[in-house]
Parts: C-alpha cells; structure tokens; sequence
C-alpha cells in the first residue's frame, strides 16, 4: 500500500496519485506510454478505487508495478503465492491474472470494505477461482500455512510496523529460490534521511527493515526504484 502524502501526487493525475518523489513525471509518463496498459478490468478497479477510496486510493500499486508483476509472475510461474495486503486487489489482479493453471494464491487482509471491491473484480477478470482471501491478522494466516506448504512467490504490501513479523514469517517458508516482493521500501525517500526524532513508526520500520535484510546471509536482495520501492528478495 503506497504512501500517500510524498510518495503520490494530485488525484487529478492522469493515472492516479502517482508521481513519484524520486523519479522525474515526465521520465515517469514515459516509461508507463511504453509499457503494457492496463486492460479493462485493471482500469475499472484503478478507477472504482480512486472514487470510492479518495485520498487512499494511493494505497494502490501504480500501473509500473501492475505490469512488471505481472510479467515476473508469468516467468516464474509459480504455484503457490501469497500476498500480504489486498486493499482493493490491484496487484493480486496482476499476479492472479498471470498464474498457470493450478497454482493458487492466498491473500491476506482484515478489511471485508475493501477486499469485496477485489473480490467482484477477480470475478469480472475470471480469476477468483484461483485466489484465497482470508481475512484475519496477516501473522495468523500466515503461521497457519502448512509447513509442508512452500512459497513460491510473496508480497508484502500492509502495515509497515509489521514487515519485519510478516518477512520472519515468510522466509523461511519460501521454496529454493523463491522470491519475496516488499513495497514501499523507500517511503519517499524518507528512510535515506538522516535518522531524526521526528521520524514516524512507518520510517522507522522501514529504515530498521532494509537495514535488516541486507545483512540477512539467507537471502540475496535488490532494491528497486519502482513505484514507493519495491524490494526484491531471493532466498538462497
């Protein structure tokens, strides 16, 4: 879920609150005027959540992240993906749409408001058949995967204070070079400031967590200046 205040712009935007704070607008059009649109359905979700989330519409992922998850998806083609963090089921849309036949995809989220607007676009795109939604404490659910169960592929994309319980949680569940996805790892550039005393709990998170994972000997690890960052996580 994108942060709202730095990391997007107006809602006037052609595509949404989306500018970012560390890439140029125009460079930004660009590179979305050169890549897959979004298609139909994708559109209409990005447009219903715009008119009935207002000003946390921004905690959508933005049409880069829609194409390039779909694409990663389609390569490595999972069978078992999990999504911590549904909002109004952008990138589950993304990633459920480019799944083989049989693979599954577990979404985790406490908000029945939002996630029924994911659930009747799932259904509008003919993939609701492949994707699980539980609603309950991300934490829960996940602990609750059988361990004989591995993670192919994982999105965290929900309370920041808590990446740290989520990301414990999914690496060790992760499949032989499966591969862990985070947003908003660099929260506007924030977590590059000088550490102050203003800092939110969200910054403070994040800063701790990137701090974290690059030191992780389990794991190789990119991140990426797509969207608020986008954090790319292989296990070893």
């Amino acid at each position: 879920m994108a942060h709202v205040t730095r990391a997007f712009g107006s809602l006037g935007s052609s595509v949404g609150p989306m500018s970012r704070s560390f890439v140029d607008d125009t460079i930004y059009q660009y590179a979305l005027a050169h890549s897959t649109p979004l298609d139909d359905v994708q559109q209409a979700l990005r447009e219903r959540t715009r008119a009935e989330a207002g000003g946390f519409a921004g905690m959508q992922i933005g049409p880069d992240q829609v194409s390039f998850m779909s694409i990663l998806t389609a390569v490595l083609q999972p069978q078992f993906v999990v999504e911590v963090g549904t909002f109004t089921g952008t990138s589950s849309l993304a990633v459920a749409g480019a799944l083989s036949e049989g693979a599954r995809m577990l979404c985790c989220d406490v908000s029945e408001e939002w996630t029924a607007i994911a659930r009747e676009h799932w259904e509008r795109a003919g993939v609701a058949d492949r994707i699980d939604l539980v609603i309950a404490p991300a934490a829960e659910t996940l602990a609750a995967i059988p361990a004989d169960q591995q993670i192919d592929l994982a999105f965290i994309d929900a309370d920041k204070t808590n990446y740290r319980v989520y990301y414990d949680i999914i690496i060790p569940k992760l499949a032989p070079q499966g591969l862990l996805l985070i947003d908003n790892t660099i929260w506007s550039g924030r977590v590059a400031d000088e550490p102050s005393d203003d800092d939110g709990a969200d910054t403070v998170a994040l800063r701790e967590l990137n701090d974290f994972i690059v030191s992780d000997p389990r794991v190789e690890v990119a991140q990426l200046t797509i969207g608020d960052g986008v954090t790319m996580v292989r296990r070893r």
